[in-house]
């Protein structure tokens, strides 16, 4: 189903959650993360015709009534043809392959927990969750299966991507230190 795109503003980043506008904020660290894994999957999907990678692209999560914007995604041409063009609507009506959270400190464990079912169960085949504070990512096969990658790990997409692959040190830029602790 095709719904009209009513934007509640130009410059919000949000989801549609059960027909009402949720706002998704997105901070520096988290915003830089998402460029940096977009600016690497992006030309790696291209130079092998493997499919589309996107940033911050409103998705129509089949069977879910919910239109979810993961910062970073993949759609395999097996999914979109390439030769199929893009329609000209708010949310693009098809399950990404890959989805992936960039996980900032105001999003709740429930709610990304019950993206991770959603995504699933609307035909997403991996999601990661990208934790900058941990320099972590959390590599979702299932919403029971997962793998956890540090720093020093190699983040690849198997099945899904065949082929990519990145080094984690590479996915995190250089962050402040956090101020020291006000003396008791």
């Amino acid at each position: 189903m095709i719904r009209e795109f009513v934007p509640p503003s130009d410059d919000v980043l949000y989801e549609v959650v059960d027909g009402v506008y949720v706002e998704k904020p997105m901070g520096l660290i988290e915003n830089a993360i998402a460029n940096i894994l977009v600016e690497r999957l992006r030309p790696f999907c291209r130079d092998n015709r493997l499919g589309l990678a996107v940033m911050e692209v409103l998705f129509e999560i089949p069977g879910s009534n919910n239109d979810r914007k993961p910062d970073v995604a993949f759609v395999s041409f097996a999914r979109w043809a390439a030769d199929r063009p893009l329609p000209r609507v708010n949310a693009w009506p098809v399950a990404p392959d890959l989805a992936v959270e960039v996980v900032s400190p105001t999003d709740k464990a429930f709610d990304i927990i019950s993206k991770v079912h959603e995504y699933f169960a609307g035909g997403v085949r991996q999601v990661w969750h990208v934790y900058s504070h941990t320099e972590q990512v959390f590599v979702f096969d299932s919403p029971t299966r997962v793998r956890v990658l540090g720093r020093g790990d190699e983040l690849t997409a198997e099945p899904v991507v065949p082929g990519f692959r990145m080094p984690m040190a590479d996915l995190f830029p250089l962050v402040e230190p956090p101020p020291p602790a006000a003396p008791a």
